[in-house]
């Protein structure tokens, strides 16, 4: 009889899905069950985390980018005990800034009266390395996973941002091996977030720094991206239980 694979949940950010994560998807298929669990409309980070939930066994490992790093973070506040590891990529974890809200509803906004085109014009390019923003077909998947999108989906994952849960508690239950990532020209959540967090946690884990990678790093950057996570995935689980 074979061994069970073990599972991988990733975990995609805001109007993403596999796409992001197509690269790590082929690596890791090969030794790990992984799944790309899809949030549908739902409207709220903890919501999102019972979708994910609803997808994996009683023990998995958790990689989530930006908003899907939000999302694993409550997952591992829900279910410490079902988490082996966590990555949490091209993320933060600081509550709603001032400016936030007036910013990201403009974006709603301009969805809803233009479409999803005149979105991706305005949103997708700031995500990724300014020397690829120019590159038709690297930026096509990209574009077509946003235009795939509904203005209604993404209102409901804006909701969920603009609510989101403290990740304080969630970052206190963290009691296994985690890798923190971050594009090193990511303009969107840049490595002084991930140095916040990895300070929060003390200096465990991991921060690895991707080179030459926006905040769609696990797209831009797979071959660093998978080496890190490949690290990661091999740190055996009773190394960091406490």
């Amino acid at each position: 009889m074979s061994a069970v694979k073990p599972t991988l949940l990733l975990l995609p950010g805001l109007l993403c899905d596999e796409t992001v994560w197509r690269s790590q998807v082929d690596c890791f298929s090969r030794i790990a069950d992984v799944q790309v669990p899809h949030y549908g409309d739902e409207d709220s980070i903890a919501g999102m985390a019972k979708i994910a939930l609803s997808h994996a066994p009683d023990r998995f490992s958790l990689a989530g980018h930006s908003m899907g790093a939000r999302v694993a973070l409550e997952v591992l506040r829900m279910a410490p005990e079902k988490v082996e590891r966590i990555a949490i990529l091209d993320t933060g974890i600081h509550s709603v800034k001032p400016e936030e809200h007036d910013k990201r509803m403009r974006l709603v906004k301009l969805a809803e009266e233009q479409g999803m085109g005149a979105l991706c014009e305005a949103w997708l390019p700031p995500m990724v390395h300014p020397d690829l923003r120019d590159n038709k077909d690297f930026m096509k998947p990209l574009c077509e996973m946003v235009e795939l999108s509904t203005p209604a989906r993404f209102a409901a994952q804006i909701h969920a941002l603009l609510n989101r849960p403290d990740t304080g508690p969630a970052l206190a239950a963290i009691n296994c091996p985690v890798l923190i990532g971050v594009g090193r020209q990511d303009e969107w959540s840049p490595i002084d977030q991930h140095e916040d967090i990895h300070a929060r946690l003390g200096g465990r884990g991991k921060l690895v720094i991707f080179e030459d990678a926006g905040h769609m790093a696990p797209y831009e950057a797979p071959e660093s991206v998978n080496a890190a996570l490949e690290e990661w995935f091999s740190v055996p689980v009773e190394a960091s239980r406490h």
